[in-house]
C-alpha cells in the first residue's frame, strides 16, 4: 500500500513537471501578447484614421473659409459699386433739376440785355416831371428790370457785374488789356456785358476790359 502511494505521488510530480506542459505555457503567453498587440494595432489604426479624417476636415474648413472670404469681398465690392451708382444717379437727377432750365435761362438773358440797353439809352436828364411820358416809360422799364432780376434770383440765376473786382477767368472773359489810370493792374476796369451764374455755375461770363500795368 505504501509503495502504491509513492508511485502515485511520483506520477503526479512527473505530470506537473512534464515538458509538454512546460512547452504549452509560453504559447499561451505569446497568444495573450499577440491579442494585446492586436488591440493596440487596432487602436493605432483607429487613431490614424481619425487623424486622417481630421486633416481632411481641416482642409475642407480652410477651403470653405477662403471661399467665404472671397464671396464676402465680392459682396462688399458689389455693394460699394451699387452705392456709387446710386449716388451718381442721384447727383445726375439733382443736376437735371437745377440746370435743366439753363437753355431757357440763356434765351431770357437776351431779353434782359435788351431791357438793360433800353434803360441805358434814355438820357437821365430827360427823365423828369417835365416829360411825364418818358418818365413813366423809364420807370416802367426799371420796374420790369427789377422784377426780371427777382424771377432770375428765385430760380438761382444771379447777375455778375464785376467792375473793380479781381479778374477771374472762370467768371470773366477779357476783351482787352490796357493801362487805365486809377485802376489796379489785374482788376476789371470796364464791363461791356454783364455775366450770369446759375446755382453757382457760370452760365455766361461777363465781357470785360482788364487794367494792366503801364
Amino acid at each position: 500500500m505504501a509503495s502504491w502511494c509513492v508511485r502515485a505521488v511520483r506520477q503526479s510530480y512527473s505530470l506537473v513537471a512534464s515538458p509538454a506542459l512546460l512547452r504549452t505555457s509560453p504559447r499561451l503567453l505569446c497568444t495573450a501578447t499577440q491579442q494585446k498587440n492586436g488591440h493596440r494595432s487596432e487602436e493605432e489604426a483607429e487613431k490614424t484614421e481619425q487623424s486622417g479624417a481630421e486633416k481632411v476636415l481641416m482642409e475642407e474648413k480652410s477651403q470653405l473659409e477662403e471661399q467665404l472670404k472671397e464671396m464676402t469681398d465680392k459682396y462688399k465690392r458689389a455693394l460699394a459699386d451699387t452705392e456709387n451708382l446710386r449716388m451718381r444717379s442721384q447727383r445726375m437727377v439733382e443736376d437735371a433739376k437745377l440746370y435743366g432750365i439753363q437753355s431757357f435761362c440763356k434765351d431770357l438773358l437776351e431779353v434782359a440785355d435788351i431791357l438793360e440797353k433800353a434803360m441805358e439809352s434814355v438820357p437821365k436828364e430827360e427823365v423828369s416831371s417835365k416829360n411825364p411820358h418818358l418818365k413813366n416809360l423809364f420807370d416802367g422799364l426799371v420796374m420790369t428790370d427789377v422784377q426780371v432780376q427777382k424771377v432770375f434770383a428765385k430760380h438761382g440765376l444771379v447777375k455778375l457785374n464785376p467792375e473793380g473786382q479781381k479778374f477771374d477767368p472762370y467768371e470773366h472773359e477779357a476783351l482787352f488789356h490796357a493801362p487805365i489810370e486809377g485802376k489796379e493792374p489785374g482788376t476789371v476796369a470796364v464791363v461791356t456785358k454783364v455775366g450770369y451764374k446759375l446755382h453757382g455755375r457760370t452760365l455766361r461770363p461777363a465781357l470785360v476790359g482788364v487794367a494792366k500795368a503801364p
